[in-house]
């Protein structure tokens, strides 16, 4: 029997542990990915923390792979393609939640949630636009915003240093929010066209002196400065949340009613977004910035993550 590699969560409670198994066989509809890079994702926490509903279980659901071998009735893919998967693995699956993720040599995938790699994006440099990269250049595209109307992304972290690049790539102007001066050149190469320093102003006074946003993309969980943006939105403005957090929110009903404005979360992870993004990524030359891991030392690329220590996303390397 052929065995992999793979760090496993064996029972709720229990930390990551490499361990050799032995490679998934597809079943009807699905086919068997060699994997070549998974990114770690704040998304991971919910398996890694107990909260997937069975185990052993392997967390990953920013995966690239190869197509290694077909089940039976699968048609879409031939062997040797290259293909990713996002969070929504398909048939009511989450991956890596509810079935086996990406942190190991082997996996198994619906088909038909499979995207195609195109060859100008690298296997590591395309993991992380399987969920990052798509919320944030989901959130923009379906956003109110038009070409030329000011969109501010609050936080350059994992999602934020990535929505900087696509809404400076699509045409609007662009406010990039963090803490620090040190920030602003790296907010300045990524596209944007203003930066603003929370340690010395006010995000919701500047905002409004260039006329207000029309999108203000929530990036960093941090519900007191969420919640202190909406003032900075114009007529109609939208603030769409991104970053999850548990916290409430500081919000009146007096801040929807002054302009109308909107504040609403977004989520989607289908394979049409994931392709549309990995499409948008290399025709306007759009890439994460990455650390890499091997496979073995997946437990220490999640806690550096969660800490907030990697730049800007963190990927195992595991071809």
């Amino acid at each position: 029997m052929r065995k992999m590699k793979a760090m496993q969560i064996q029972a709720k409670g229990e930390k990551m542990k490499l361990v050799e198994i032995p490679i998934p066989q597809p079943e009807m509809g699905q086919v068997l990915l060699r994997v070549e890079a998974c990114g770690v994702c704040n998304g991971d926490s919910r398996t890694i923390m107990g909260g997937a509903p069975t185990y052993p279980k392997i967390p990953g659901h920013e995966v690239i792979g190869i197509v290694e071998e077909l089940g039976d009735g699968s048609t879409k893919w031939n062997i040797g393609d290259r293909v990713g998967i996002g969070y929504n693995g398909g048939h009511s699956h989450v991956t890596g939640l509810t079935m086996n993720g990406g942190y190991a040599e082997y996996m198994v995938a619906f088909e038909d949630y499979l995207t195609s790699i195109p060859k100008e994006v690298t296997s590591i440099e395309a993991a992380p636009l399987m969920c990052a990269g798509e919320t944030t250049f989901s959130a923009i595209r379906n956003s109110k915003a038009r070409l030329g109307d000011l969109v501010a992304v609050s936080g350059i972290g994992g999602l934020g240093h990535l929505a900087i690049q696509y809404a400076h790539k699509a045409g609007f102007r662009t406010v990039a929010i963090s803490r620090g001066i040190d920030k602003e050149k790296l907010a300045r190469k990524l596209g944007a066209n203003h930066y603003i320093d929370l340690n010395k102003e006010n995000p919701a006074e500047v905002l409004k002196s260039l006329g207000g946003a029309k999108v203000i993309l929530a990036t960093a969980p941090n519900p007191k400065v969420i919640s202190s943006l909406i003032n900075g939105l114009g007529t109609d403005g939208e603030l769409i949340i991104v970053a999850g957090s548990s916290d409430p929110l500081e919000l009146t009903s007096m801040d929807f009613v002054r302009g109308q404005r909107t504040v609403r979360g977004s989520f989607t992870g289908q394979a049409k977004e994931i392709n549309d993004t990995i499409r948008f990524s290399v025709l306007t030359d759009v890439r994460p910035m990455i650390e890499v891991f091997p496979l073995e030392q997946a437990s220490e690329a999640y806690e550096k993550m969660m800490a907030a220590k990697t730049r800007f996303r963190a990927v195992l390397n595991i071809s």
